[in-house]
């Protein structure tokens, strides 16, 4: 597992979403990123476009950037199974996951409940137990990522269901506009012990949100500083309490898909430094 804490930067791959593996690492490299999230679909499409695995891992090796997160796992129970023609993600299973996260020697495998408003979160907890011990066996986190449209709606929530697994090693993947359109609710994210932060991803929204959340999530996030979350607050707020979760960086915003990989890394770098630098004053 890569040594990274509150002080590593990490790419999220859907900052440019759609993109093979490769634009992902140029991307995280031009804006002085530690690591790197990834999606299993990523090296398909450089597969496809005659990248093999291990030249990926000599990009990796070559740029000093290690692999974060595997993200999003949505198959992880039968709770949460798509309905026929429901699927988002092609390559979703969970052996699929390990085989990427061995590959890469990743971190953590990321989970979300993509399908459904609400959860049973005893059953749910199950099955996660399940998932977090063969993780455990390959030396990896799970992380969590709450959603406000979810049975999963709040960090408060997320660290309830991370308890009920009896597991160390169930996390909490904290994204900050997730937590602003769930409520922005600052009593709740201290409540939870920091060790039970496994990773984070920033990123900044408008005050207004729009009336489709989930097509707001996937086409106008804004950079570290764009918009209105208390970005600086919340970073001393998972220091406060500890967490040593490592400083993801996703803008998931239709203006990436026609601008260079490069800028996109060190443009969004570039702001999220900004809000450290704020936060993190001596």
């Amino acid at each position: 597992m890569p040594e990274l804490n509150a002080q590593h930067l990490v790419f999220n791959t859907t900052t440019i979403l759609g993109a093979g593996a490769k634009e992902v690492i140029e991307a995280a490299a031009a804006g002085g990123y530690d690591a790197i999230s990834i999606w299993p679909a990523d090296l398909e499409r450089s597969r496809a476009a005659g990248i093999s695995v291990s030249e990926i891992r000599s990009m990796l090796d070559q740029n000093g950037l290690v692999v974060a997160d595997v993200d999003a796992l949505l198959t992880w129970s039968d709770l949460v199974r798509p309905k026929p023609g429901q699927g988002i993600f092609e390559f979703d299973e969970p052996d699929v996951f390990f085989d990427v996260a061995e590959t890469l020697g990743a971190r953590s495998i990321n989970v979300v409940q993509g399908f459904g408003s609400s959860l049973d979160l005893d059953h749910a907890a199950v099955d996660l137990a399940a998932l977090c011990n063969r993780a455990n066996e390959h030396g990896l986190l799970i992380t969590f990522e709450f959603l406000p449209w979810s049975g999963v709606p709040d960090v408060a929530v997320a660290a309830d269901l991370c308890q009920r697994t009896g597991c160390e090693n169930a996390t909490i993947l904290f994204d900050s506009w997730h937590w602003f359109r769930g409520g922005a609710d600052f009593e709740k994210l201290r409540s939870v012990p920091g060790e039970r932060i496994g990773s984070t991803q920033f990123n900044d929204a408008s005050l207004a949100p729009w009336p489709n959340l989930q097509e707001e999530c996937m086409q106008a996030r804004l950079s570290p500083g764009e918009g209105v979350i208390p970005l600086a607050e919340l970073v001393r707020t998972l220091d406060a309490i500890g967490s040593q979760a490592p400083i993801g960086v996703e803008v998931i915003h239709t203006r990436h898909e026609t601008m260079d990989p490069k800028e996109v890394g060190r443009s969004t770098a570039k702001d999220m430094r900004r809000v450290l630098a704020e936060a993190r004053e001596s």
